[in-house]
C-alpha cells in the first residue's frame, strides 16, 4: 500500500463506532453511498472484510475489530494534531468522548464539563449516557466512568468521587404495612423492586455486608426495571423496597419519602472512577478533564 487511505479509514471507524452507515454519513456530512464506497475501497485495499452487513444491522468482523483497536487511537491523535496546528500558543484543541452511567452525571459530568468548556472552548465534549458496560477502545471512546469493580484491570483509573454506600430503602407506609426487615435474609419475605442489568439481562442480587461477612440476596418482587430512579419512585409510592446508592436516594431520604433499613448492613463501594487505556494519557482534552475533575474533588473535600 503506497499511500495511507486516511479518508476511507476515518469513514470505517465512524461506521464501526456508530454501527450504522447512515449515522456515519450524517456525522461526516457525506452521503450514505459515499460511506459505503469508502468502506468497500478500504476492504479492497486490505483484502479482508471489515464489516458484516445485513439489511438491519452492521457489526465489526474480527479483522475490523483489530483495526479499530490499533488505528482508532492513532487517527484520534492525528485529528487532534491537525486541530492543534491552528491553535494559538497555549490553547487546547480537541475532542473528548465519554461513556457515562446515568447515576454518575450529577456528581461527575454536570460539575466538571462546564468548567472544562469555560476554560477551553475549543475542546469538544461528547457524553454518551448508557448503563451497559462498553469496550471503550473498540467503540471509539476516549474514556469511561464506572464503579471500580466494573473496570478492567489493564486500564488507568482516576478517582472522581468519594466512597459511598448502597442502601435498602422503603416508604414509611410500606414498612408500616409489611414490617421492617432486621436481617438480610428477611428481604426474601418482602416485595422488592428488582433491577435488571442492561448488559447481561440478569437481575441484580442485593449486596450487603457487616464486618467481614457479606450477603448476596436474590430478592424478588412484581416490579423490574433497569433504571434506579424508577425503582426509587416506585418505592416512594409504597410499592416495595428498593436498593440504591446513597447519593441518588438522598433527596428521597431528606424529604422522608423513603427511610433506610438494614443500615448496619449497607455495602460500601470505592466510588466512581474515570478509566482509559494508558496510551490515551497523551490526549490533551483527557488530561484537562482529569485536572478539572481533581480540582472539583479537592473543593468538595474541604
Amino acid at each position: 500500500m503506497n499511500t495511507v487511505p486516511f479518508v476511507p479509514l476515518q469513514t470505517f471507524l465512524a461506521v464501526a463506532r456508530l454501527r450504522s452507515f447512515s449515522a456515519a454519513a450524517r456525522e461526516l456530512g457525506v452521503t450514505r453511498s459515499a460511506v459505503s464506497h469508502a468502506v468497500q475501497q478500504l476492504e479492497g485495499q486490505l483484502r479482508v472484510p471489515l464489516l458484516s452487513r445485513t439489511t438491519r444491522s452492521v457489526s465489526v468482523t474480527e479483522a475490523g475489530r483489530r483495526l479499530v483497536e490499533s488505528a482508532g487511537p492513532a487517527i484520534g491523535e492525528v485529528l487532534t494534531a491537525l486541530g492543534e496546528a491552528s491553535a494559538k500558543p497555549g490553547e487546547a484543541v480537541g475532542r473528548l468522548r465519554l461513556s457515562v452511567p446515568q447515576a454518575a452525571l450529577p456528581f461527575v459530568i454536570d460539575p466538571v464539563v462546564p468548567t472544562l468548556r469555560e476554560r477551553h472552548p475549543r475542546v469538544e465534549v461528547e457524553v454518551v449516557v448508557e448503563q451497559r458496560l462498553v469496550d471503550i477502545v473498540a467503540e471509539g471512546y476516549d474514556a469511561g466512568v464506572r464503579l471500580t469493580e466494573a473496570i478492567e484491570r489493564d486500564m488507568v483509573q482516576v478517582r472522581l468521587t468519594d466512597p459511598f454506600r448502597f442502601l435498602v430503602v422503603g416508604s414509611p407506609e410500606y414498612l408500616s404495612r409489611r414490617g421492617t426487615p432486621q436481617r438480610p435474609q428477611d428481604l426474601l419475605r418482602h416485595e422488592c423492586i428488582n433491577l435488571r442489568s442492561p448488559t447481561t439481562g440478569a437481575l441484580y442480587a442485593w449486596e450487603l455486608e457487616r464486618g467481614r461477612k457479606s450477603w448476596r440476596v436474590p430478592v424478588r418482587g412484581g416490579i423490574v426495571t433497569t433504571d434506579e430512579k424508577v425503582a426509587l419512585s416506585m418505592a416512594s409510592g409504597g410499592a416495595g423496597l428498593a436498593y440504591a446508592f446513597e447519593p441518588v436516594a438522598r433527596e428521597h431520604l431528606q424529604s422522608g419519602r423513603l427511610v433506610p433499613v438494614l443500615e448496619e448492613y449497607a455495602a460500601t463501594v470505592p466510588g466512581y472512577f474515570l478509566y482509559f487505556p494508558s496510551r490515551a494519557q497523551r490526549s490533551a482534552p483527557l488530561r484537562l478533564f482529569v485536572e478539572a475533575a481533581r480540582e472539583l474533588a479537592v473543593r468538595q473535600a474541604k
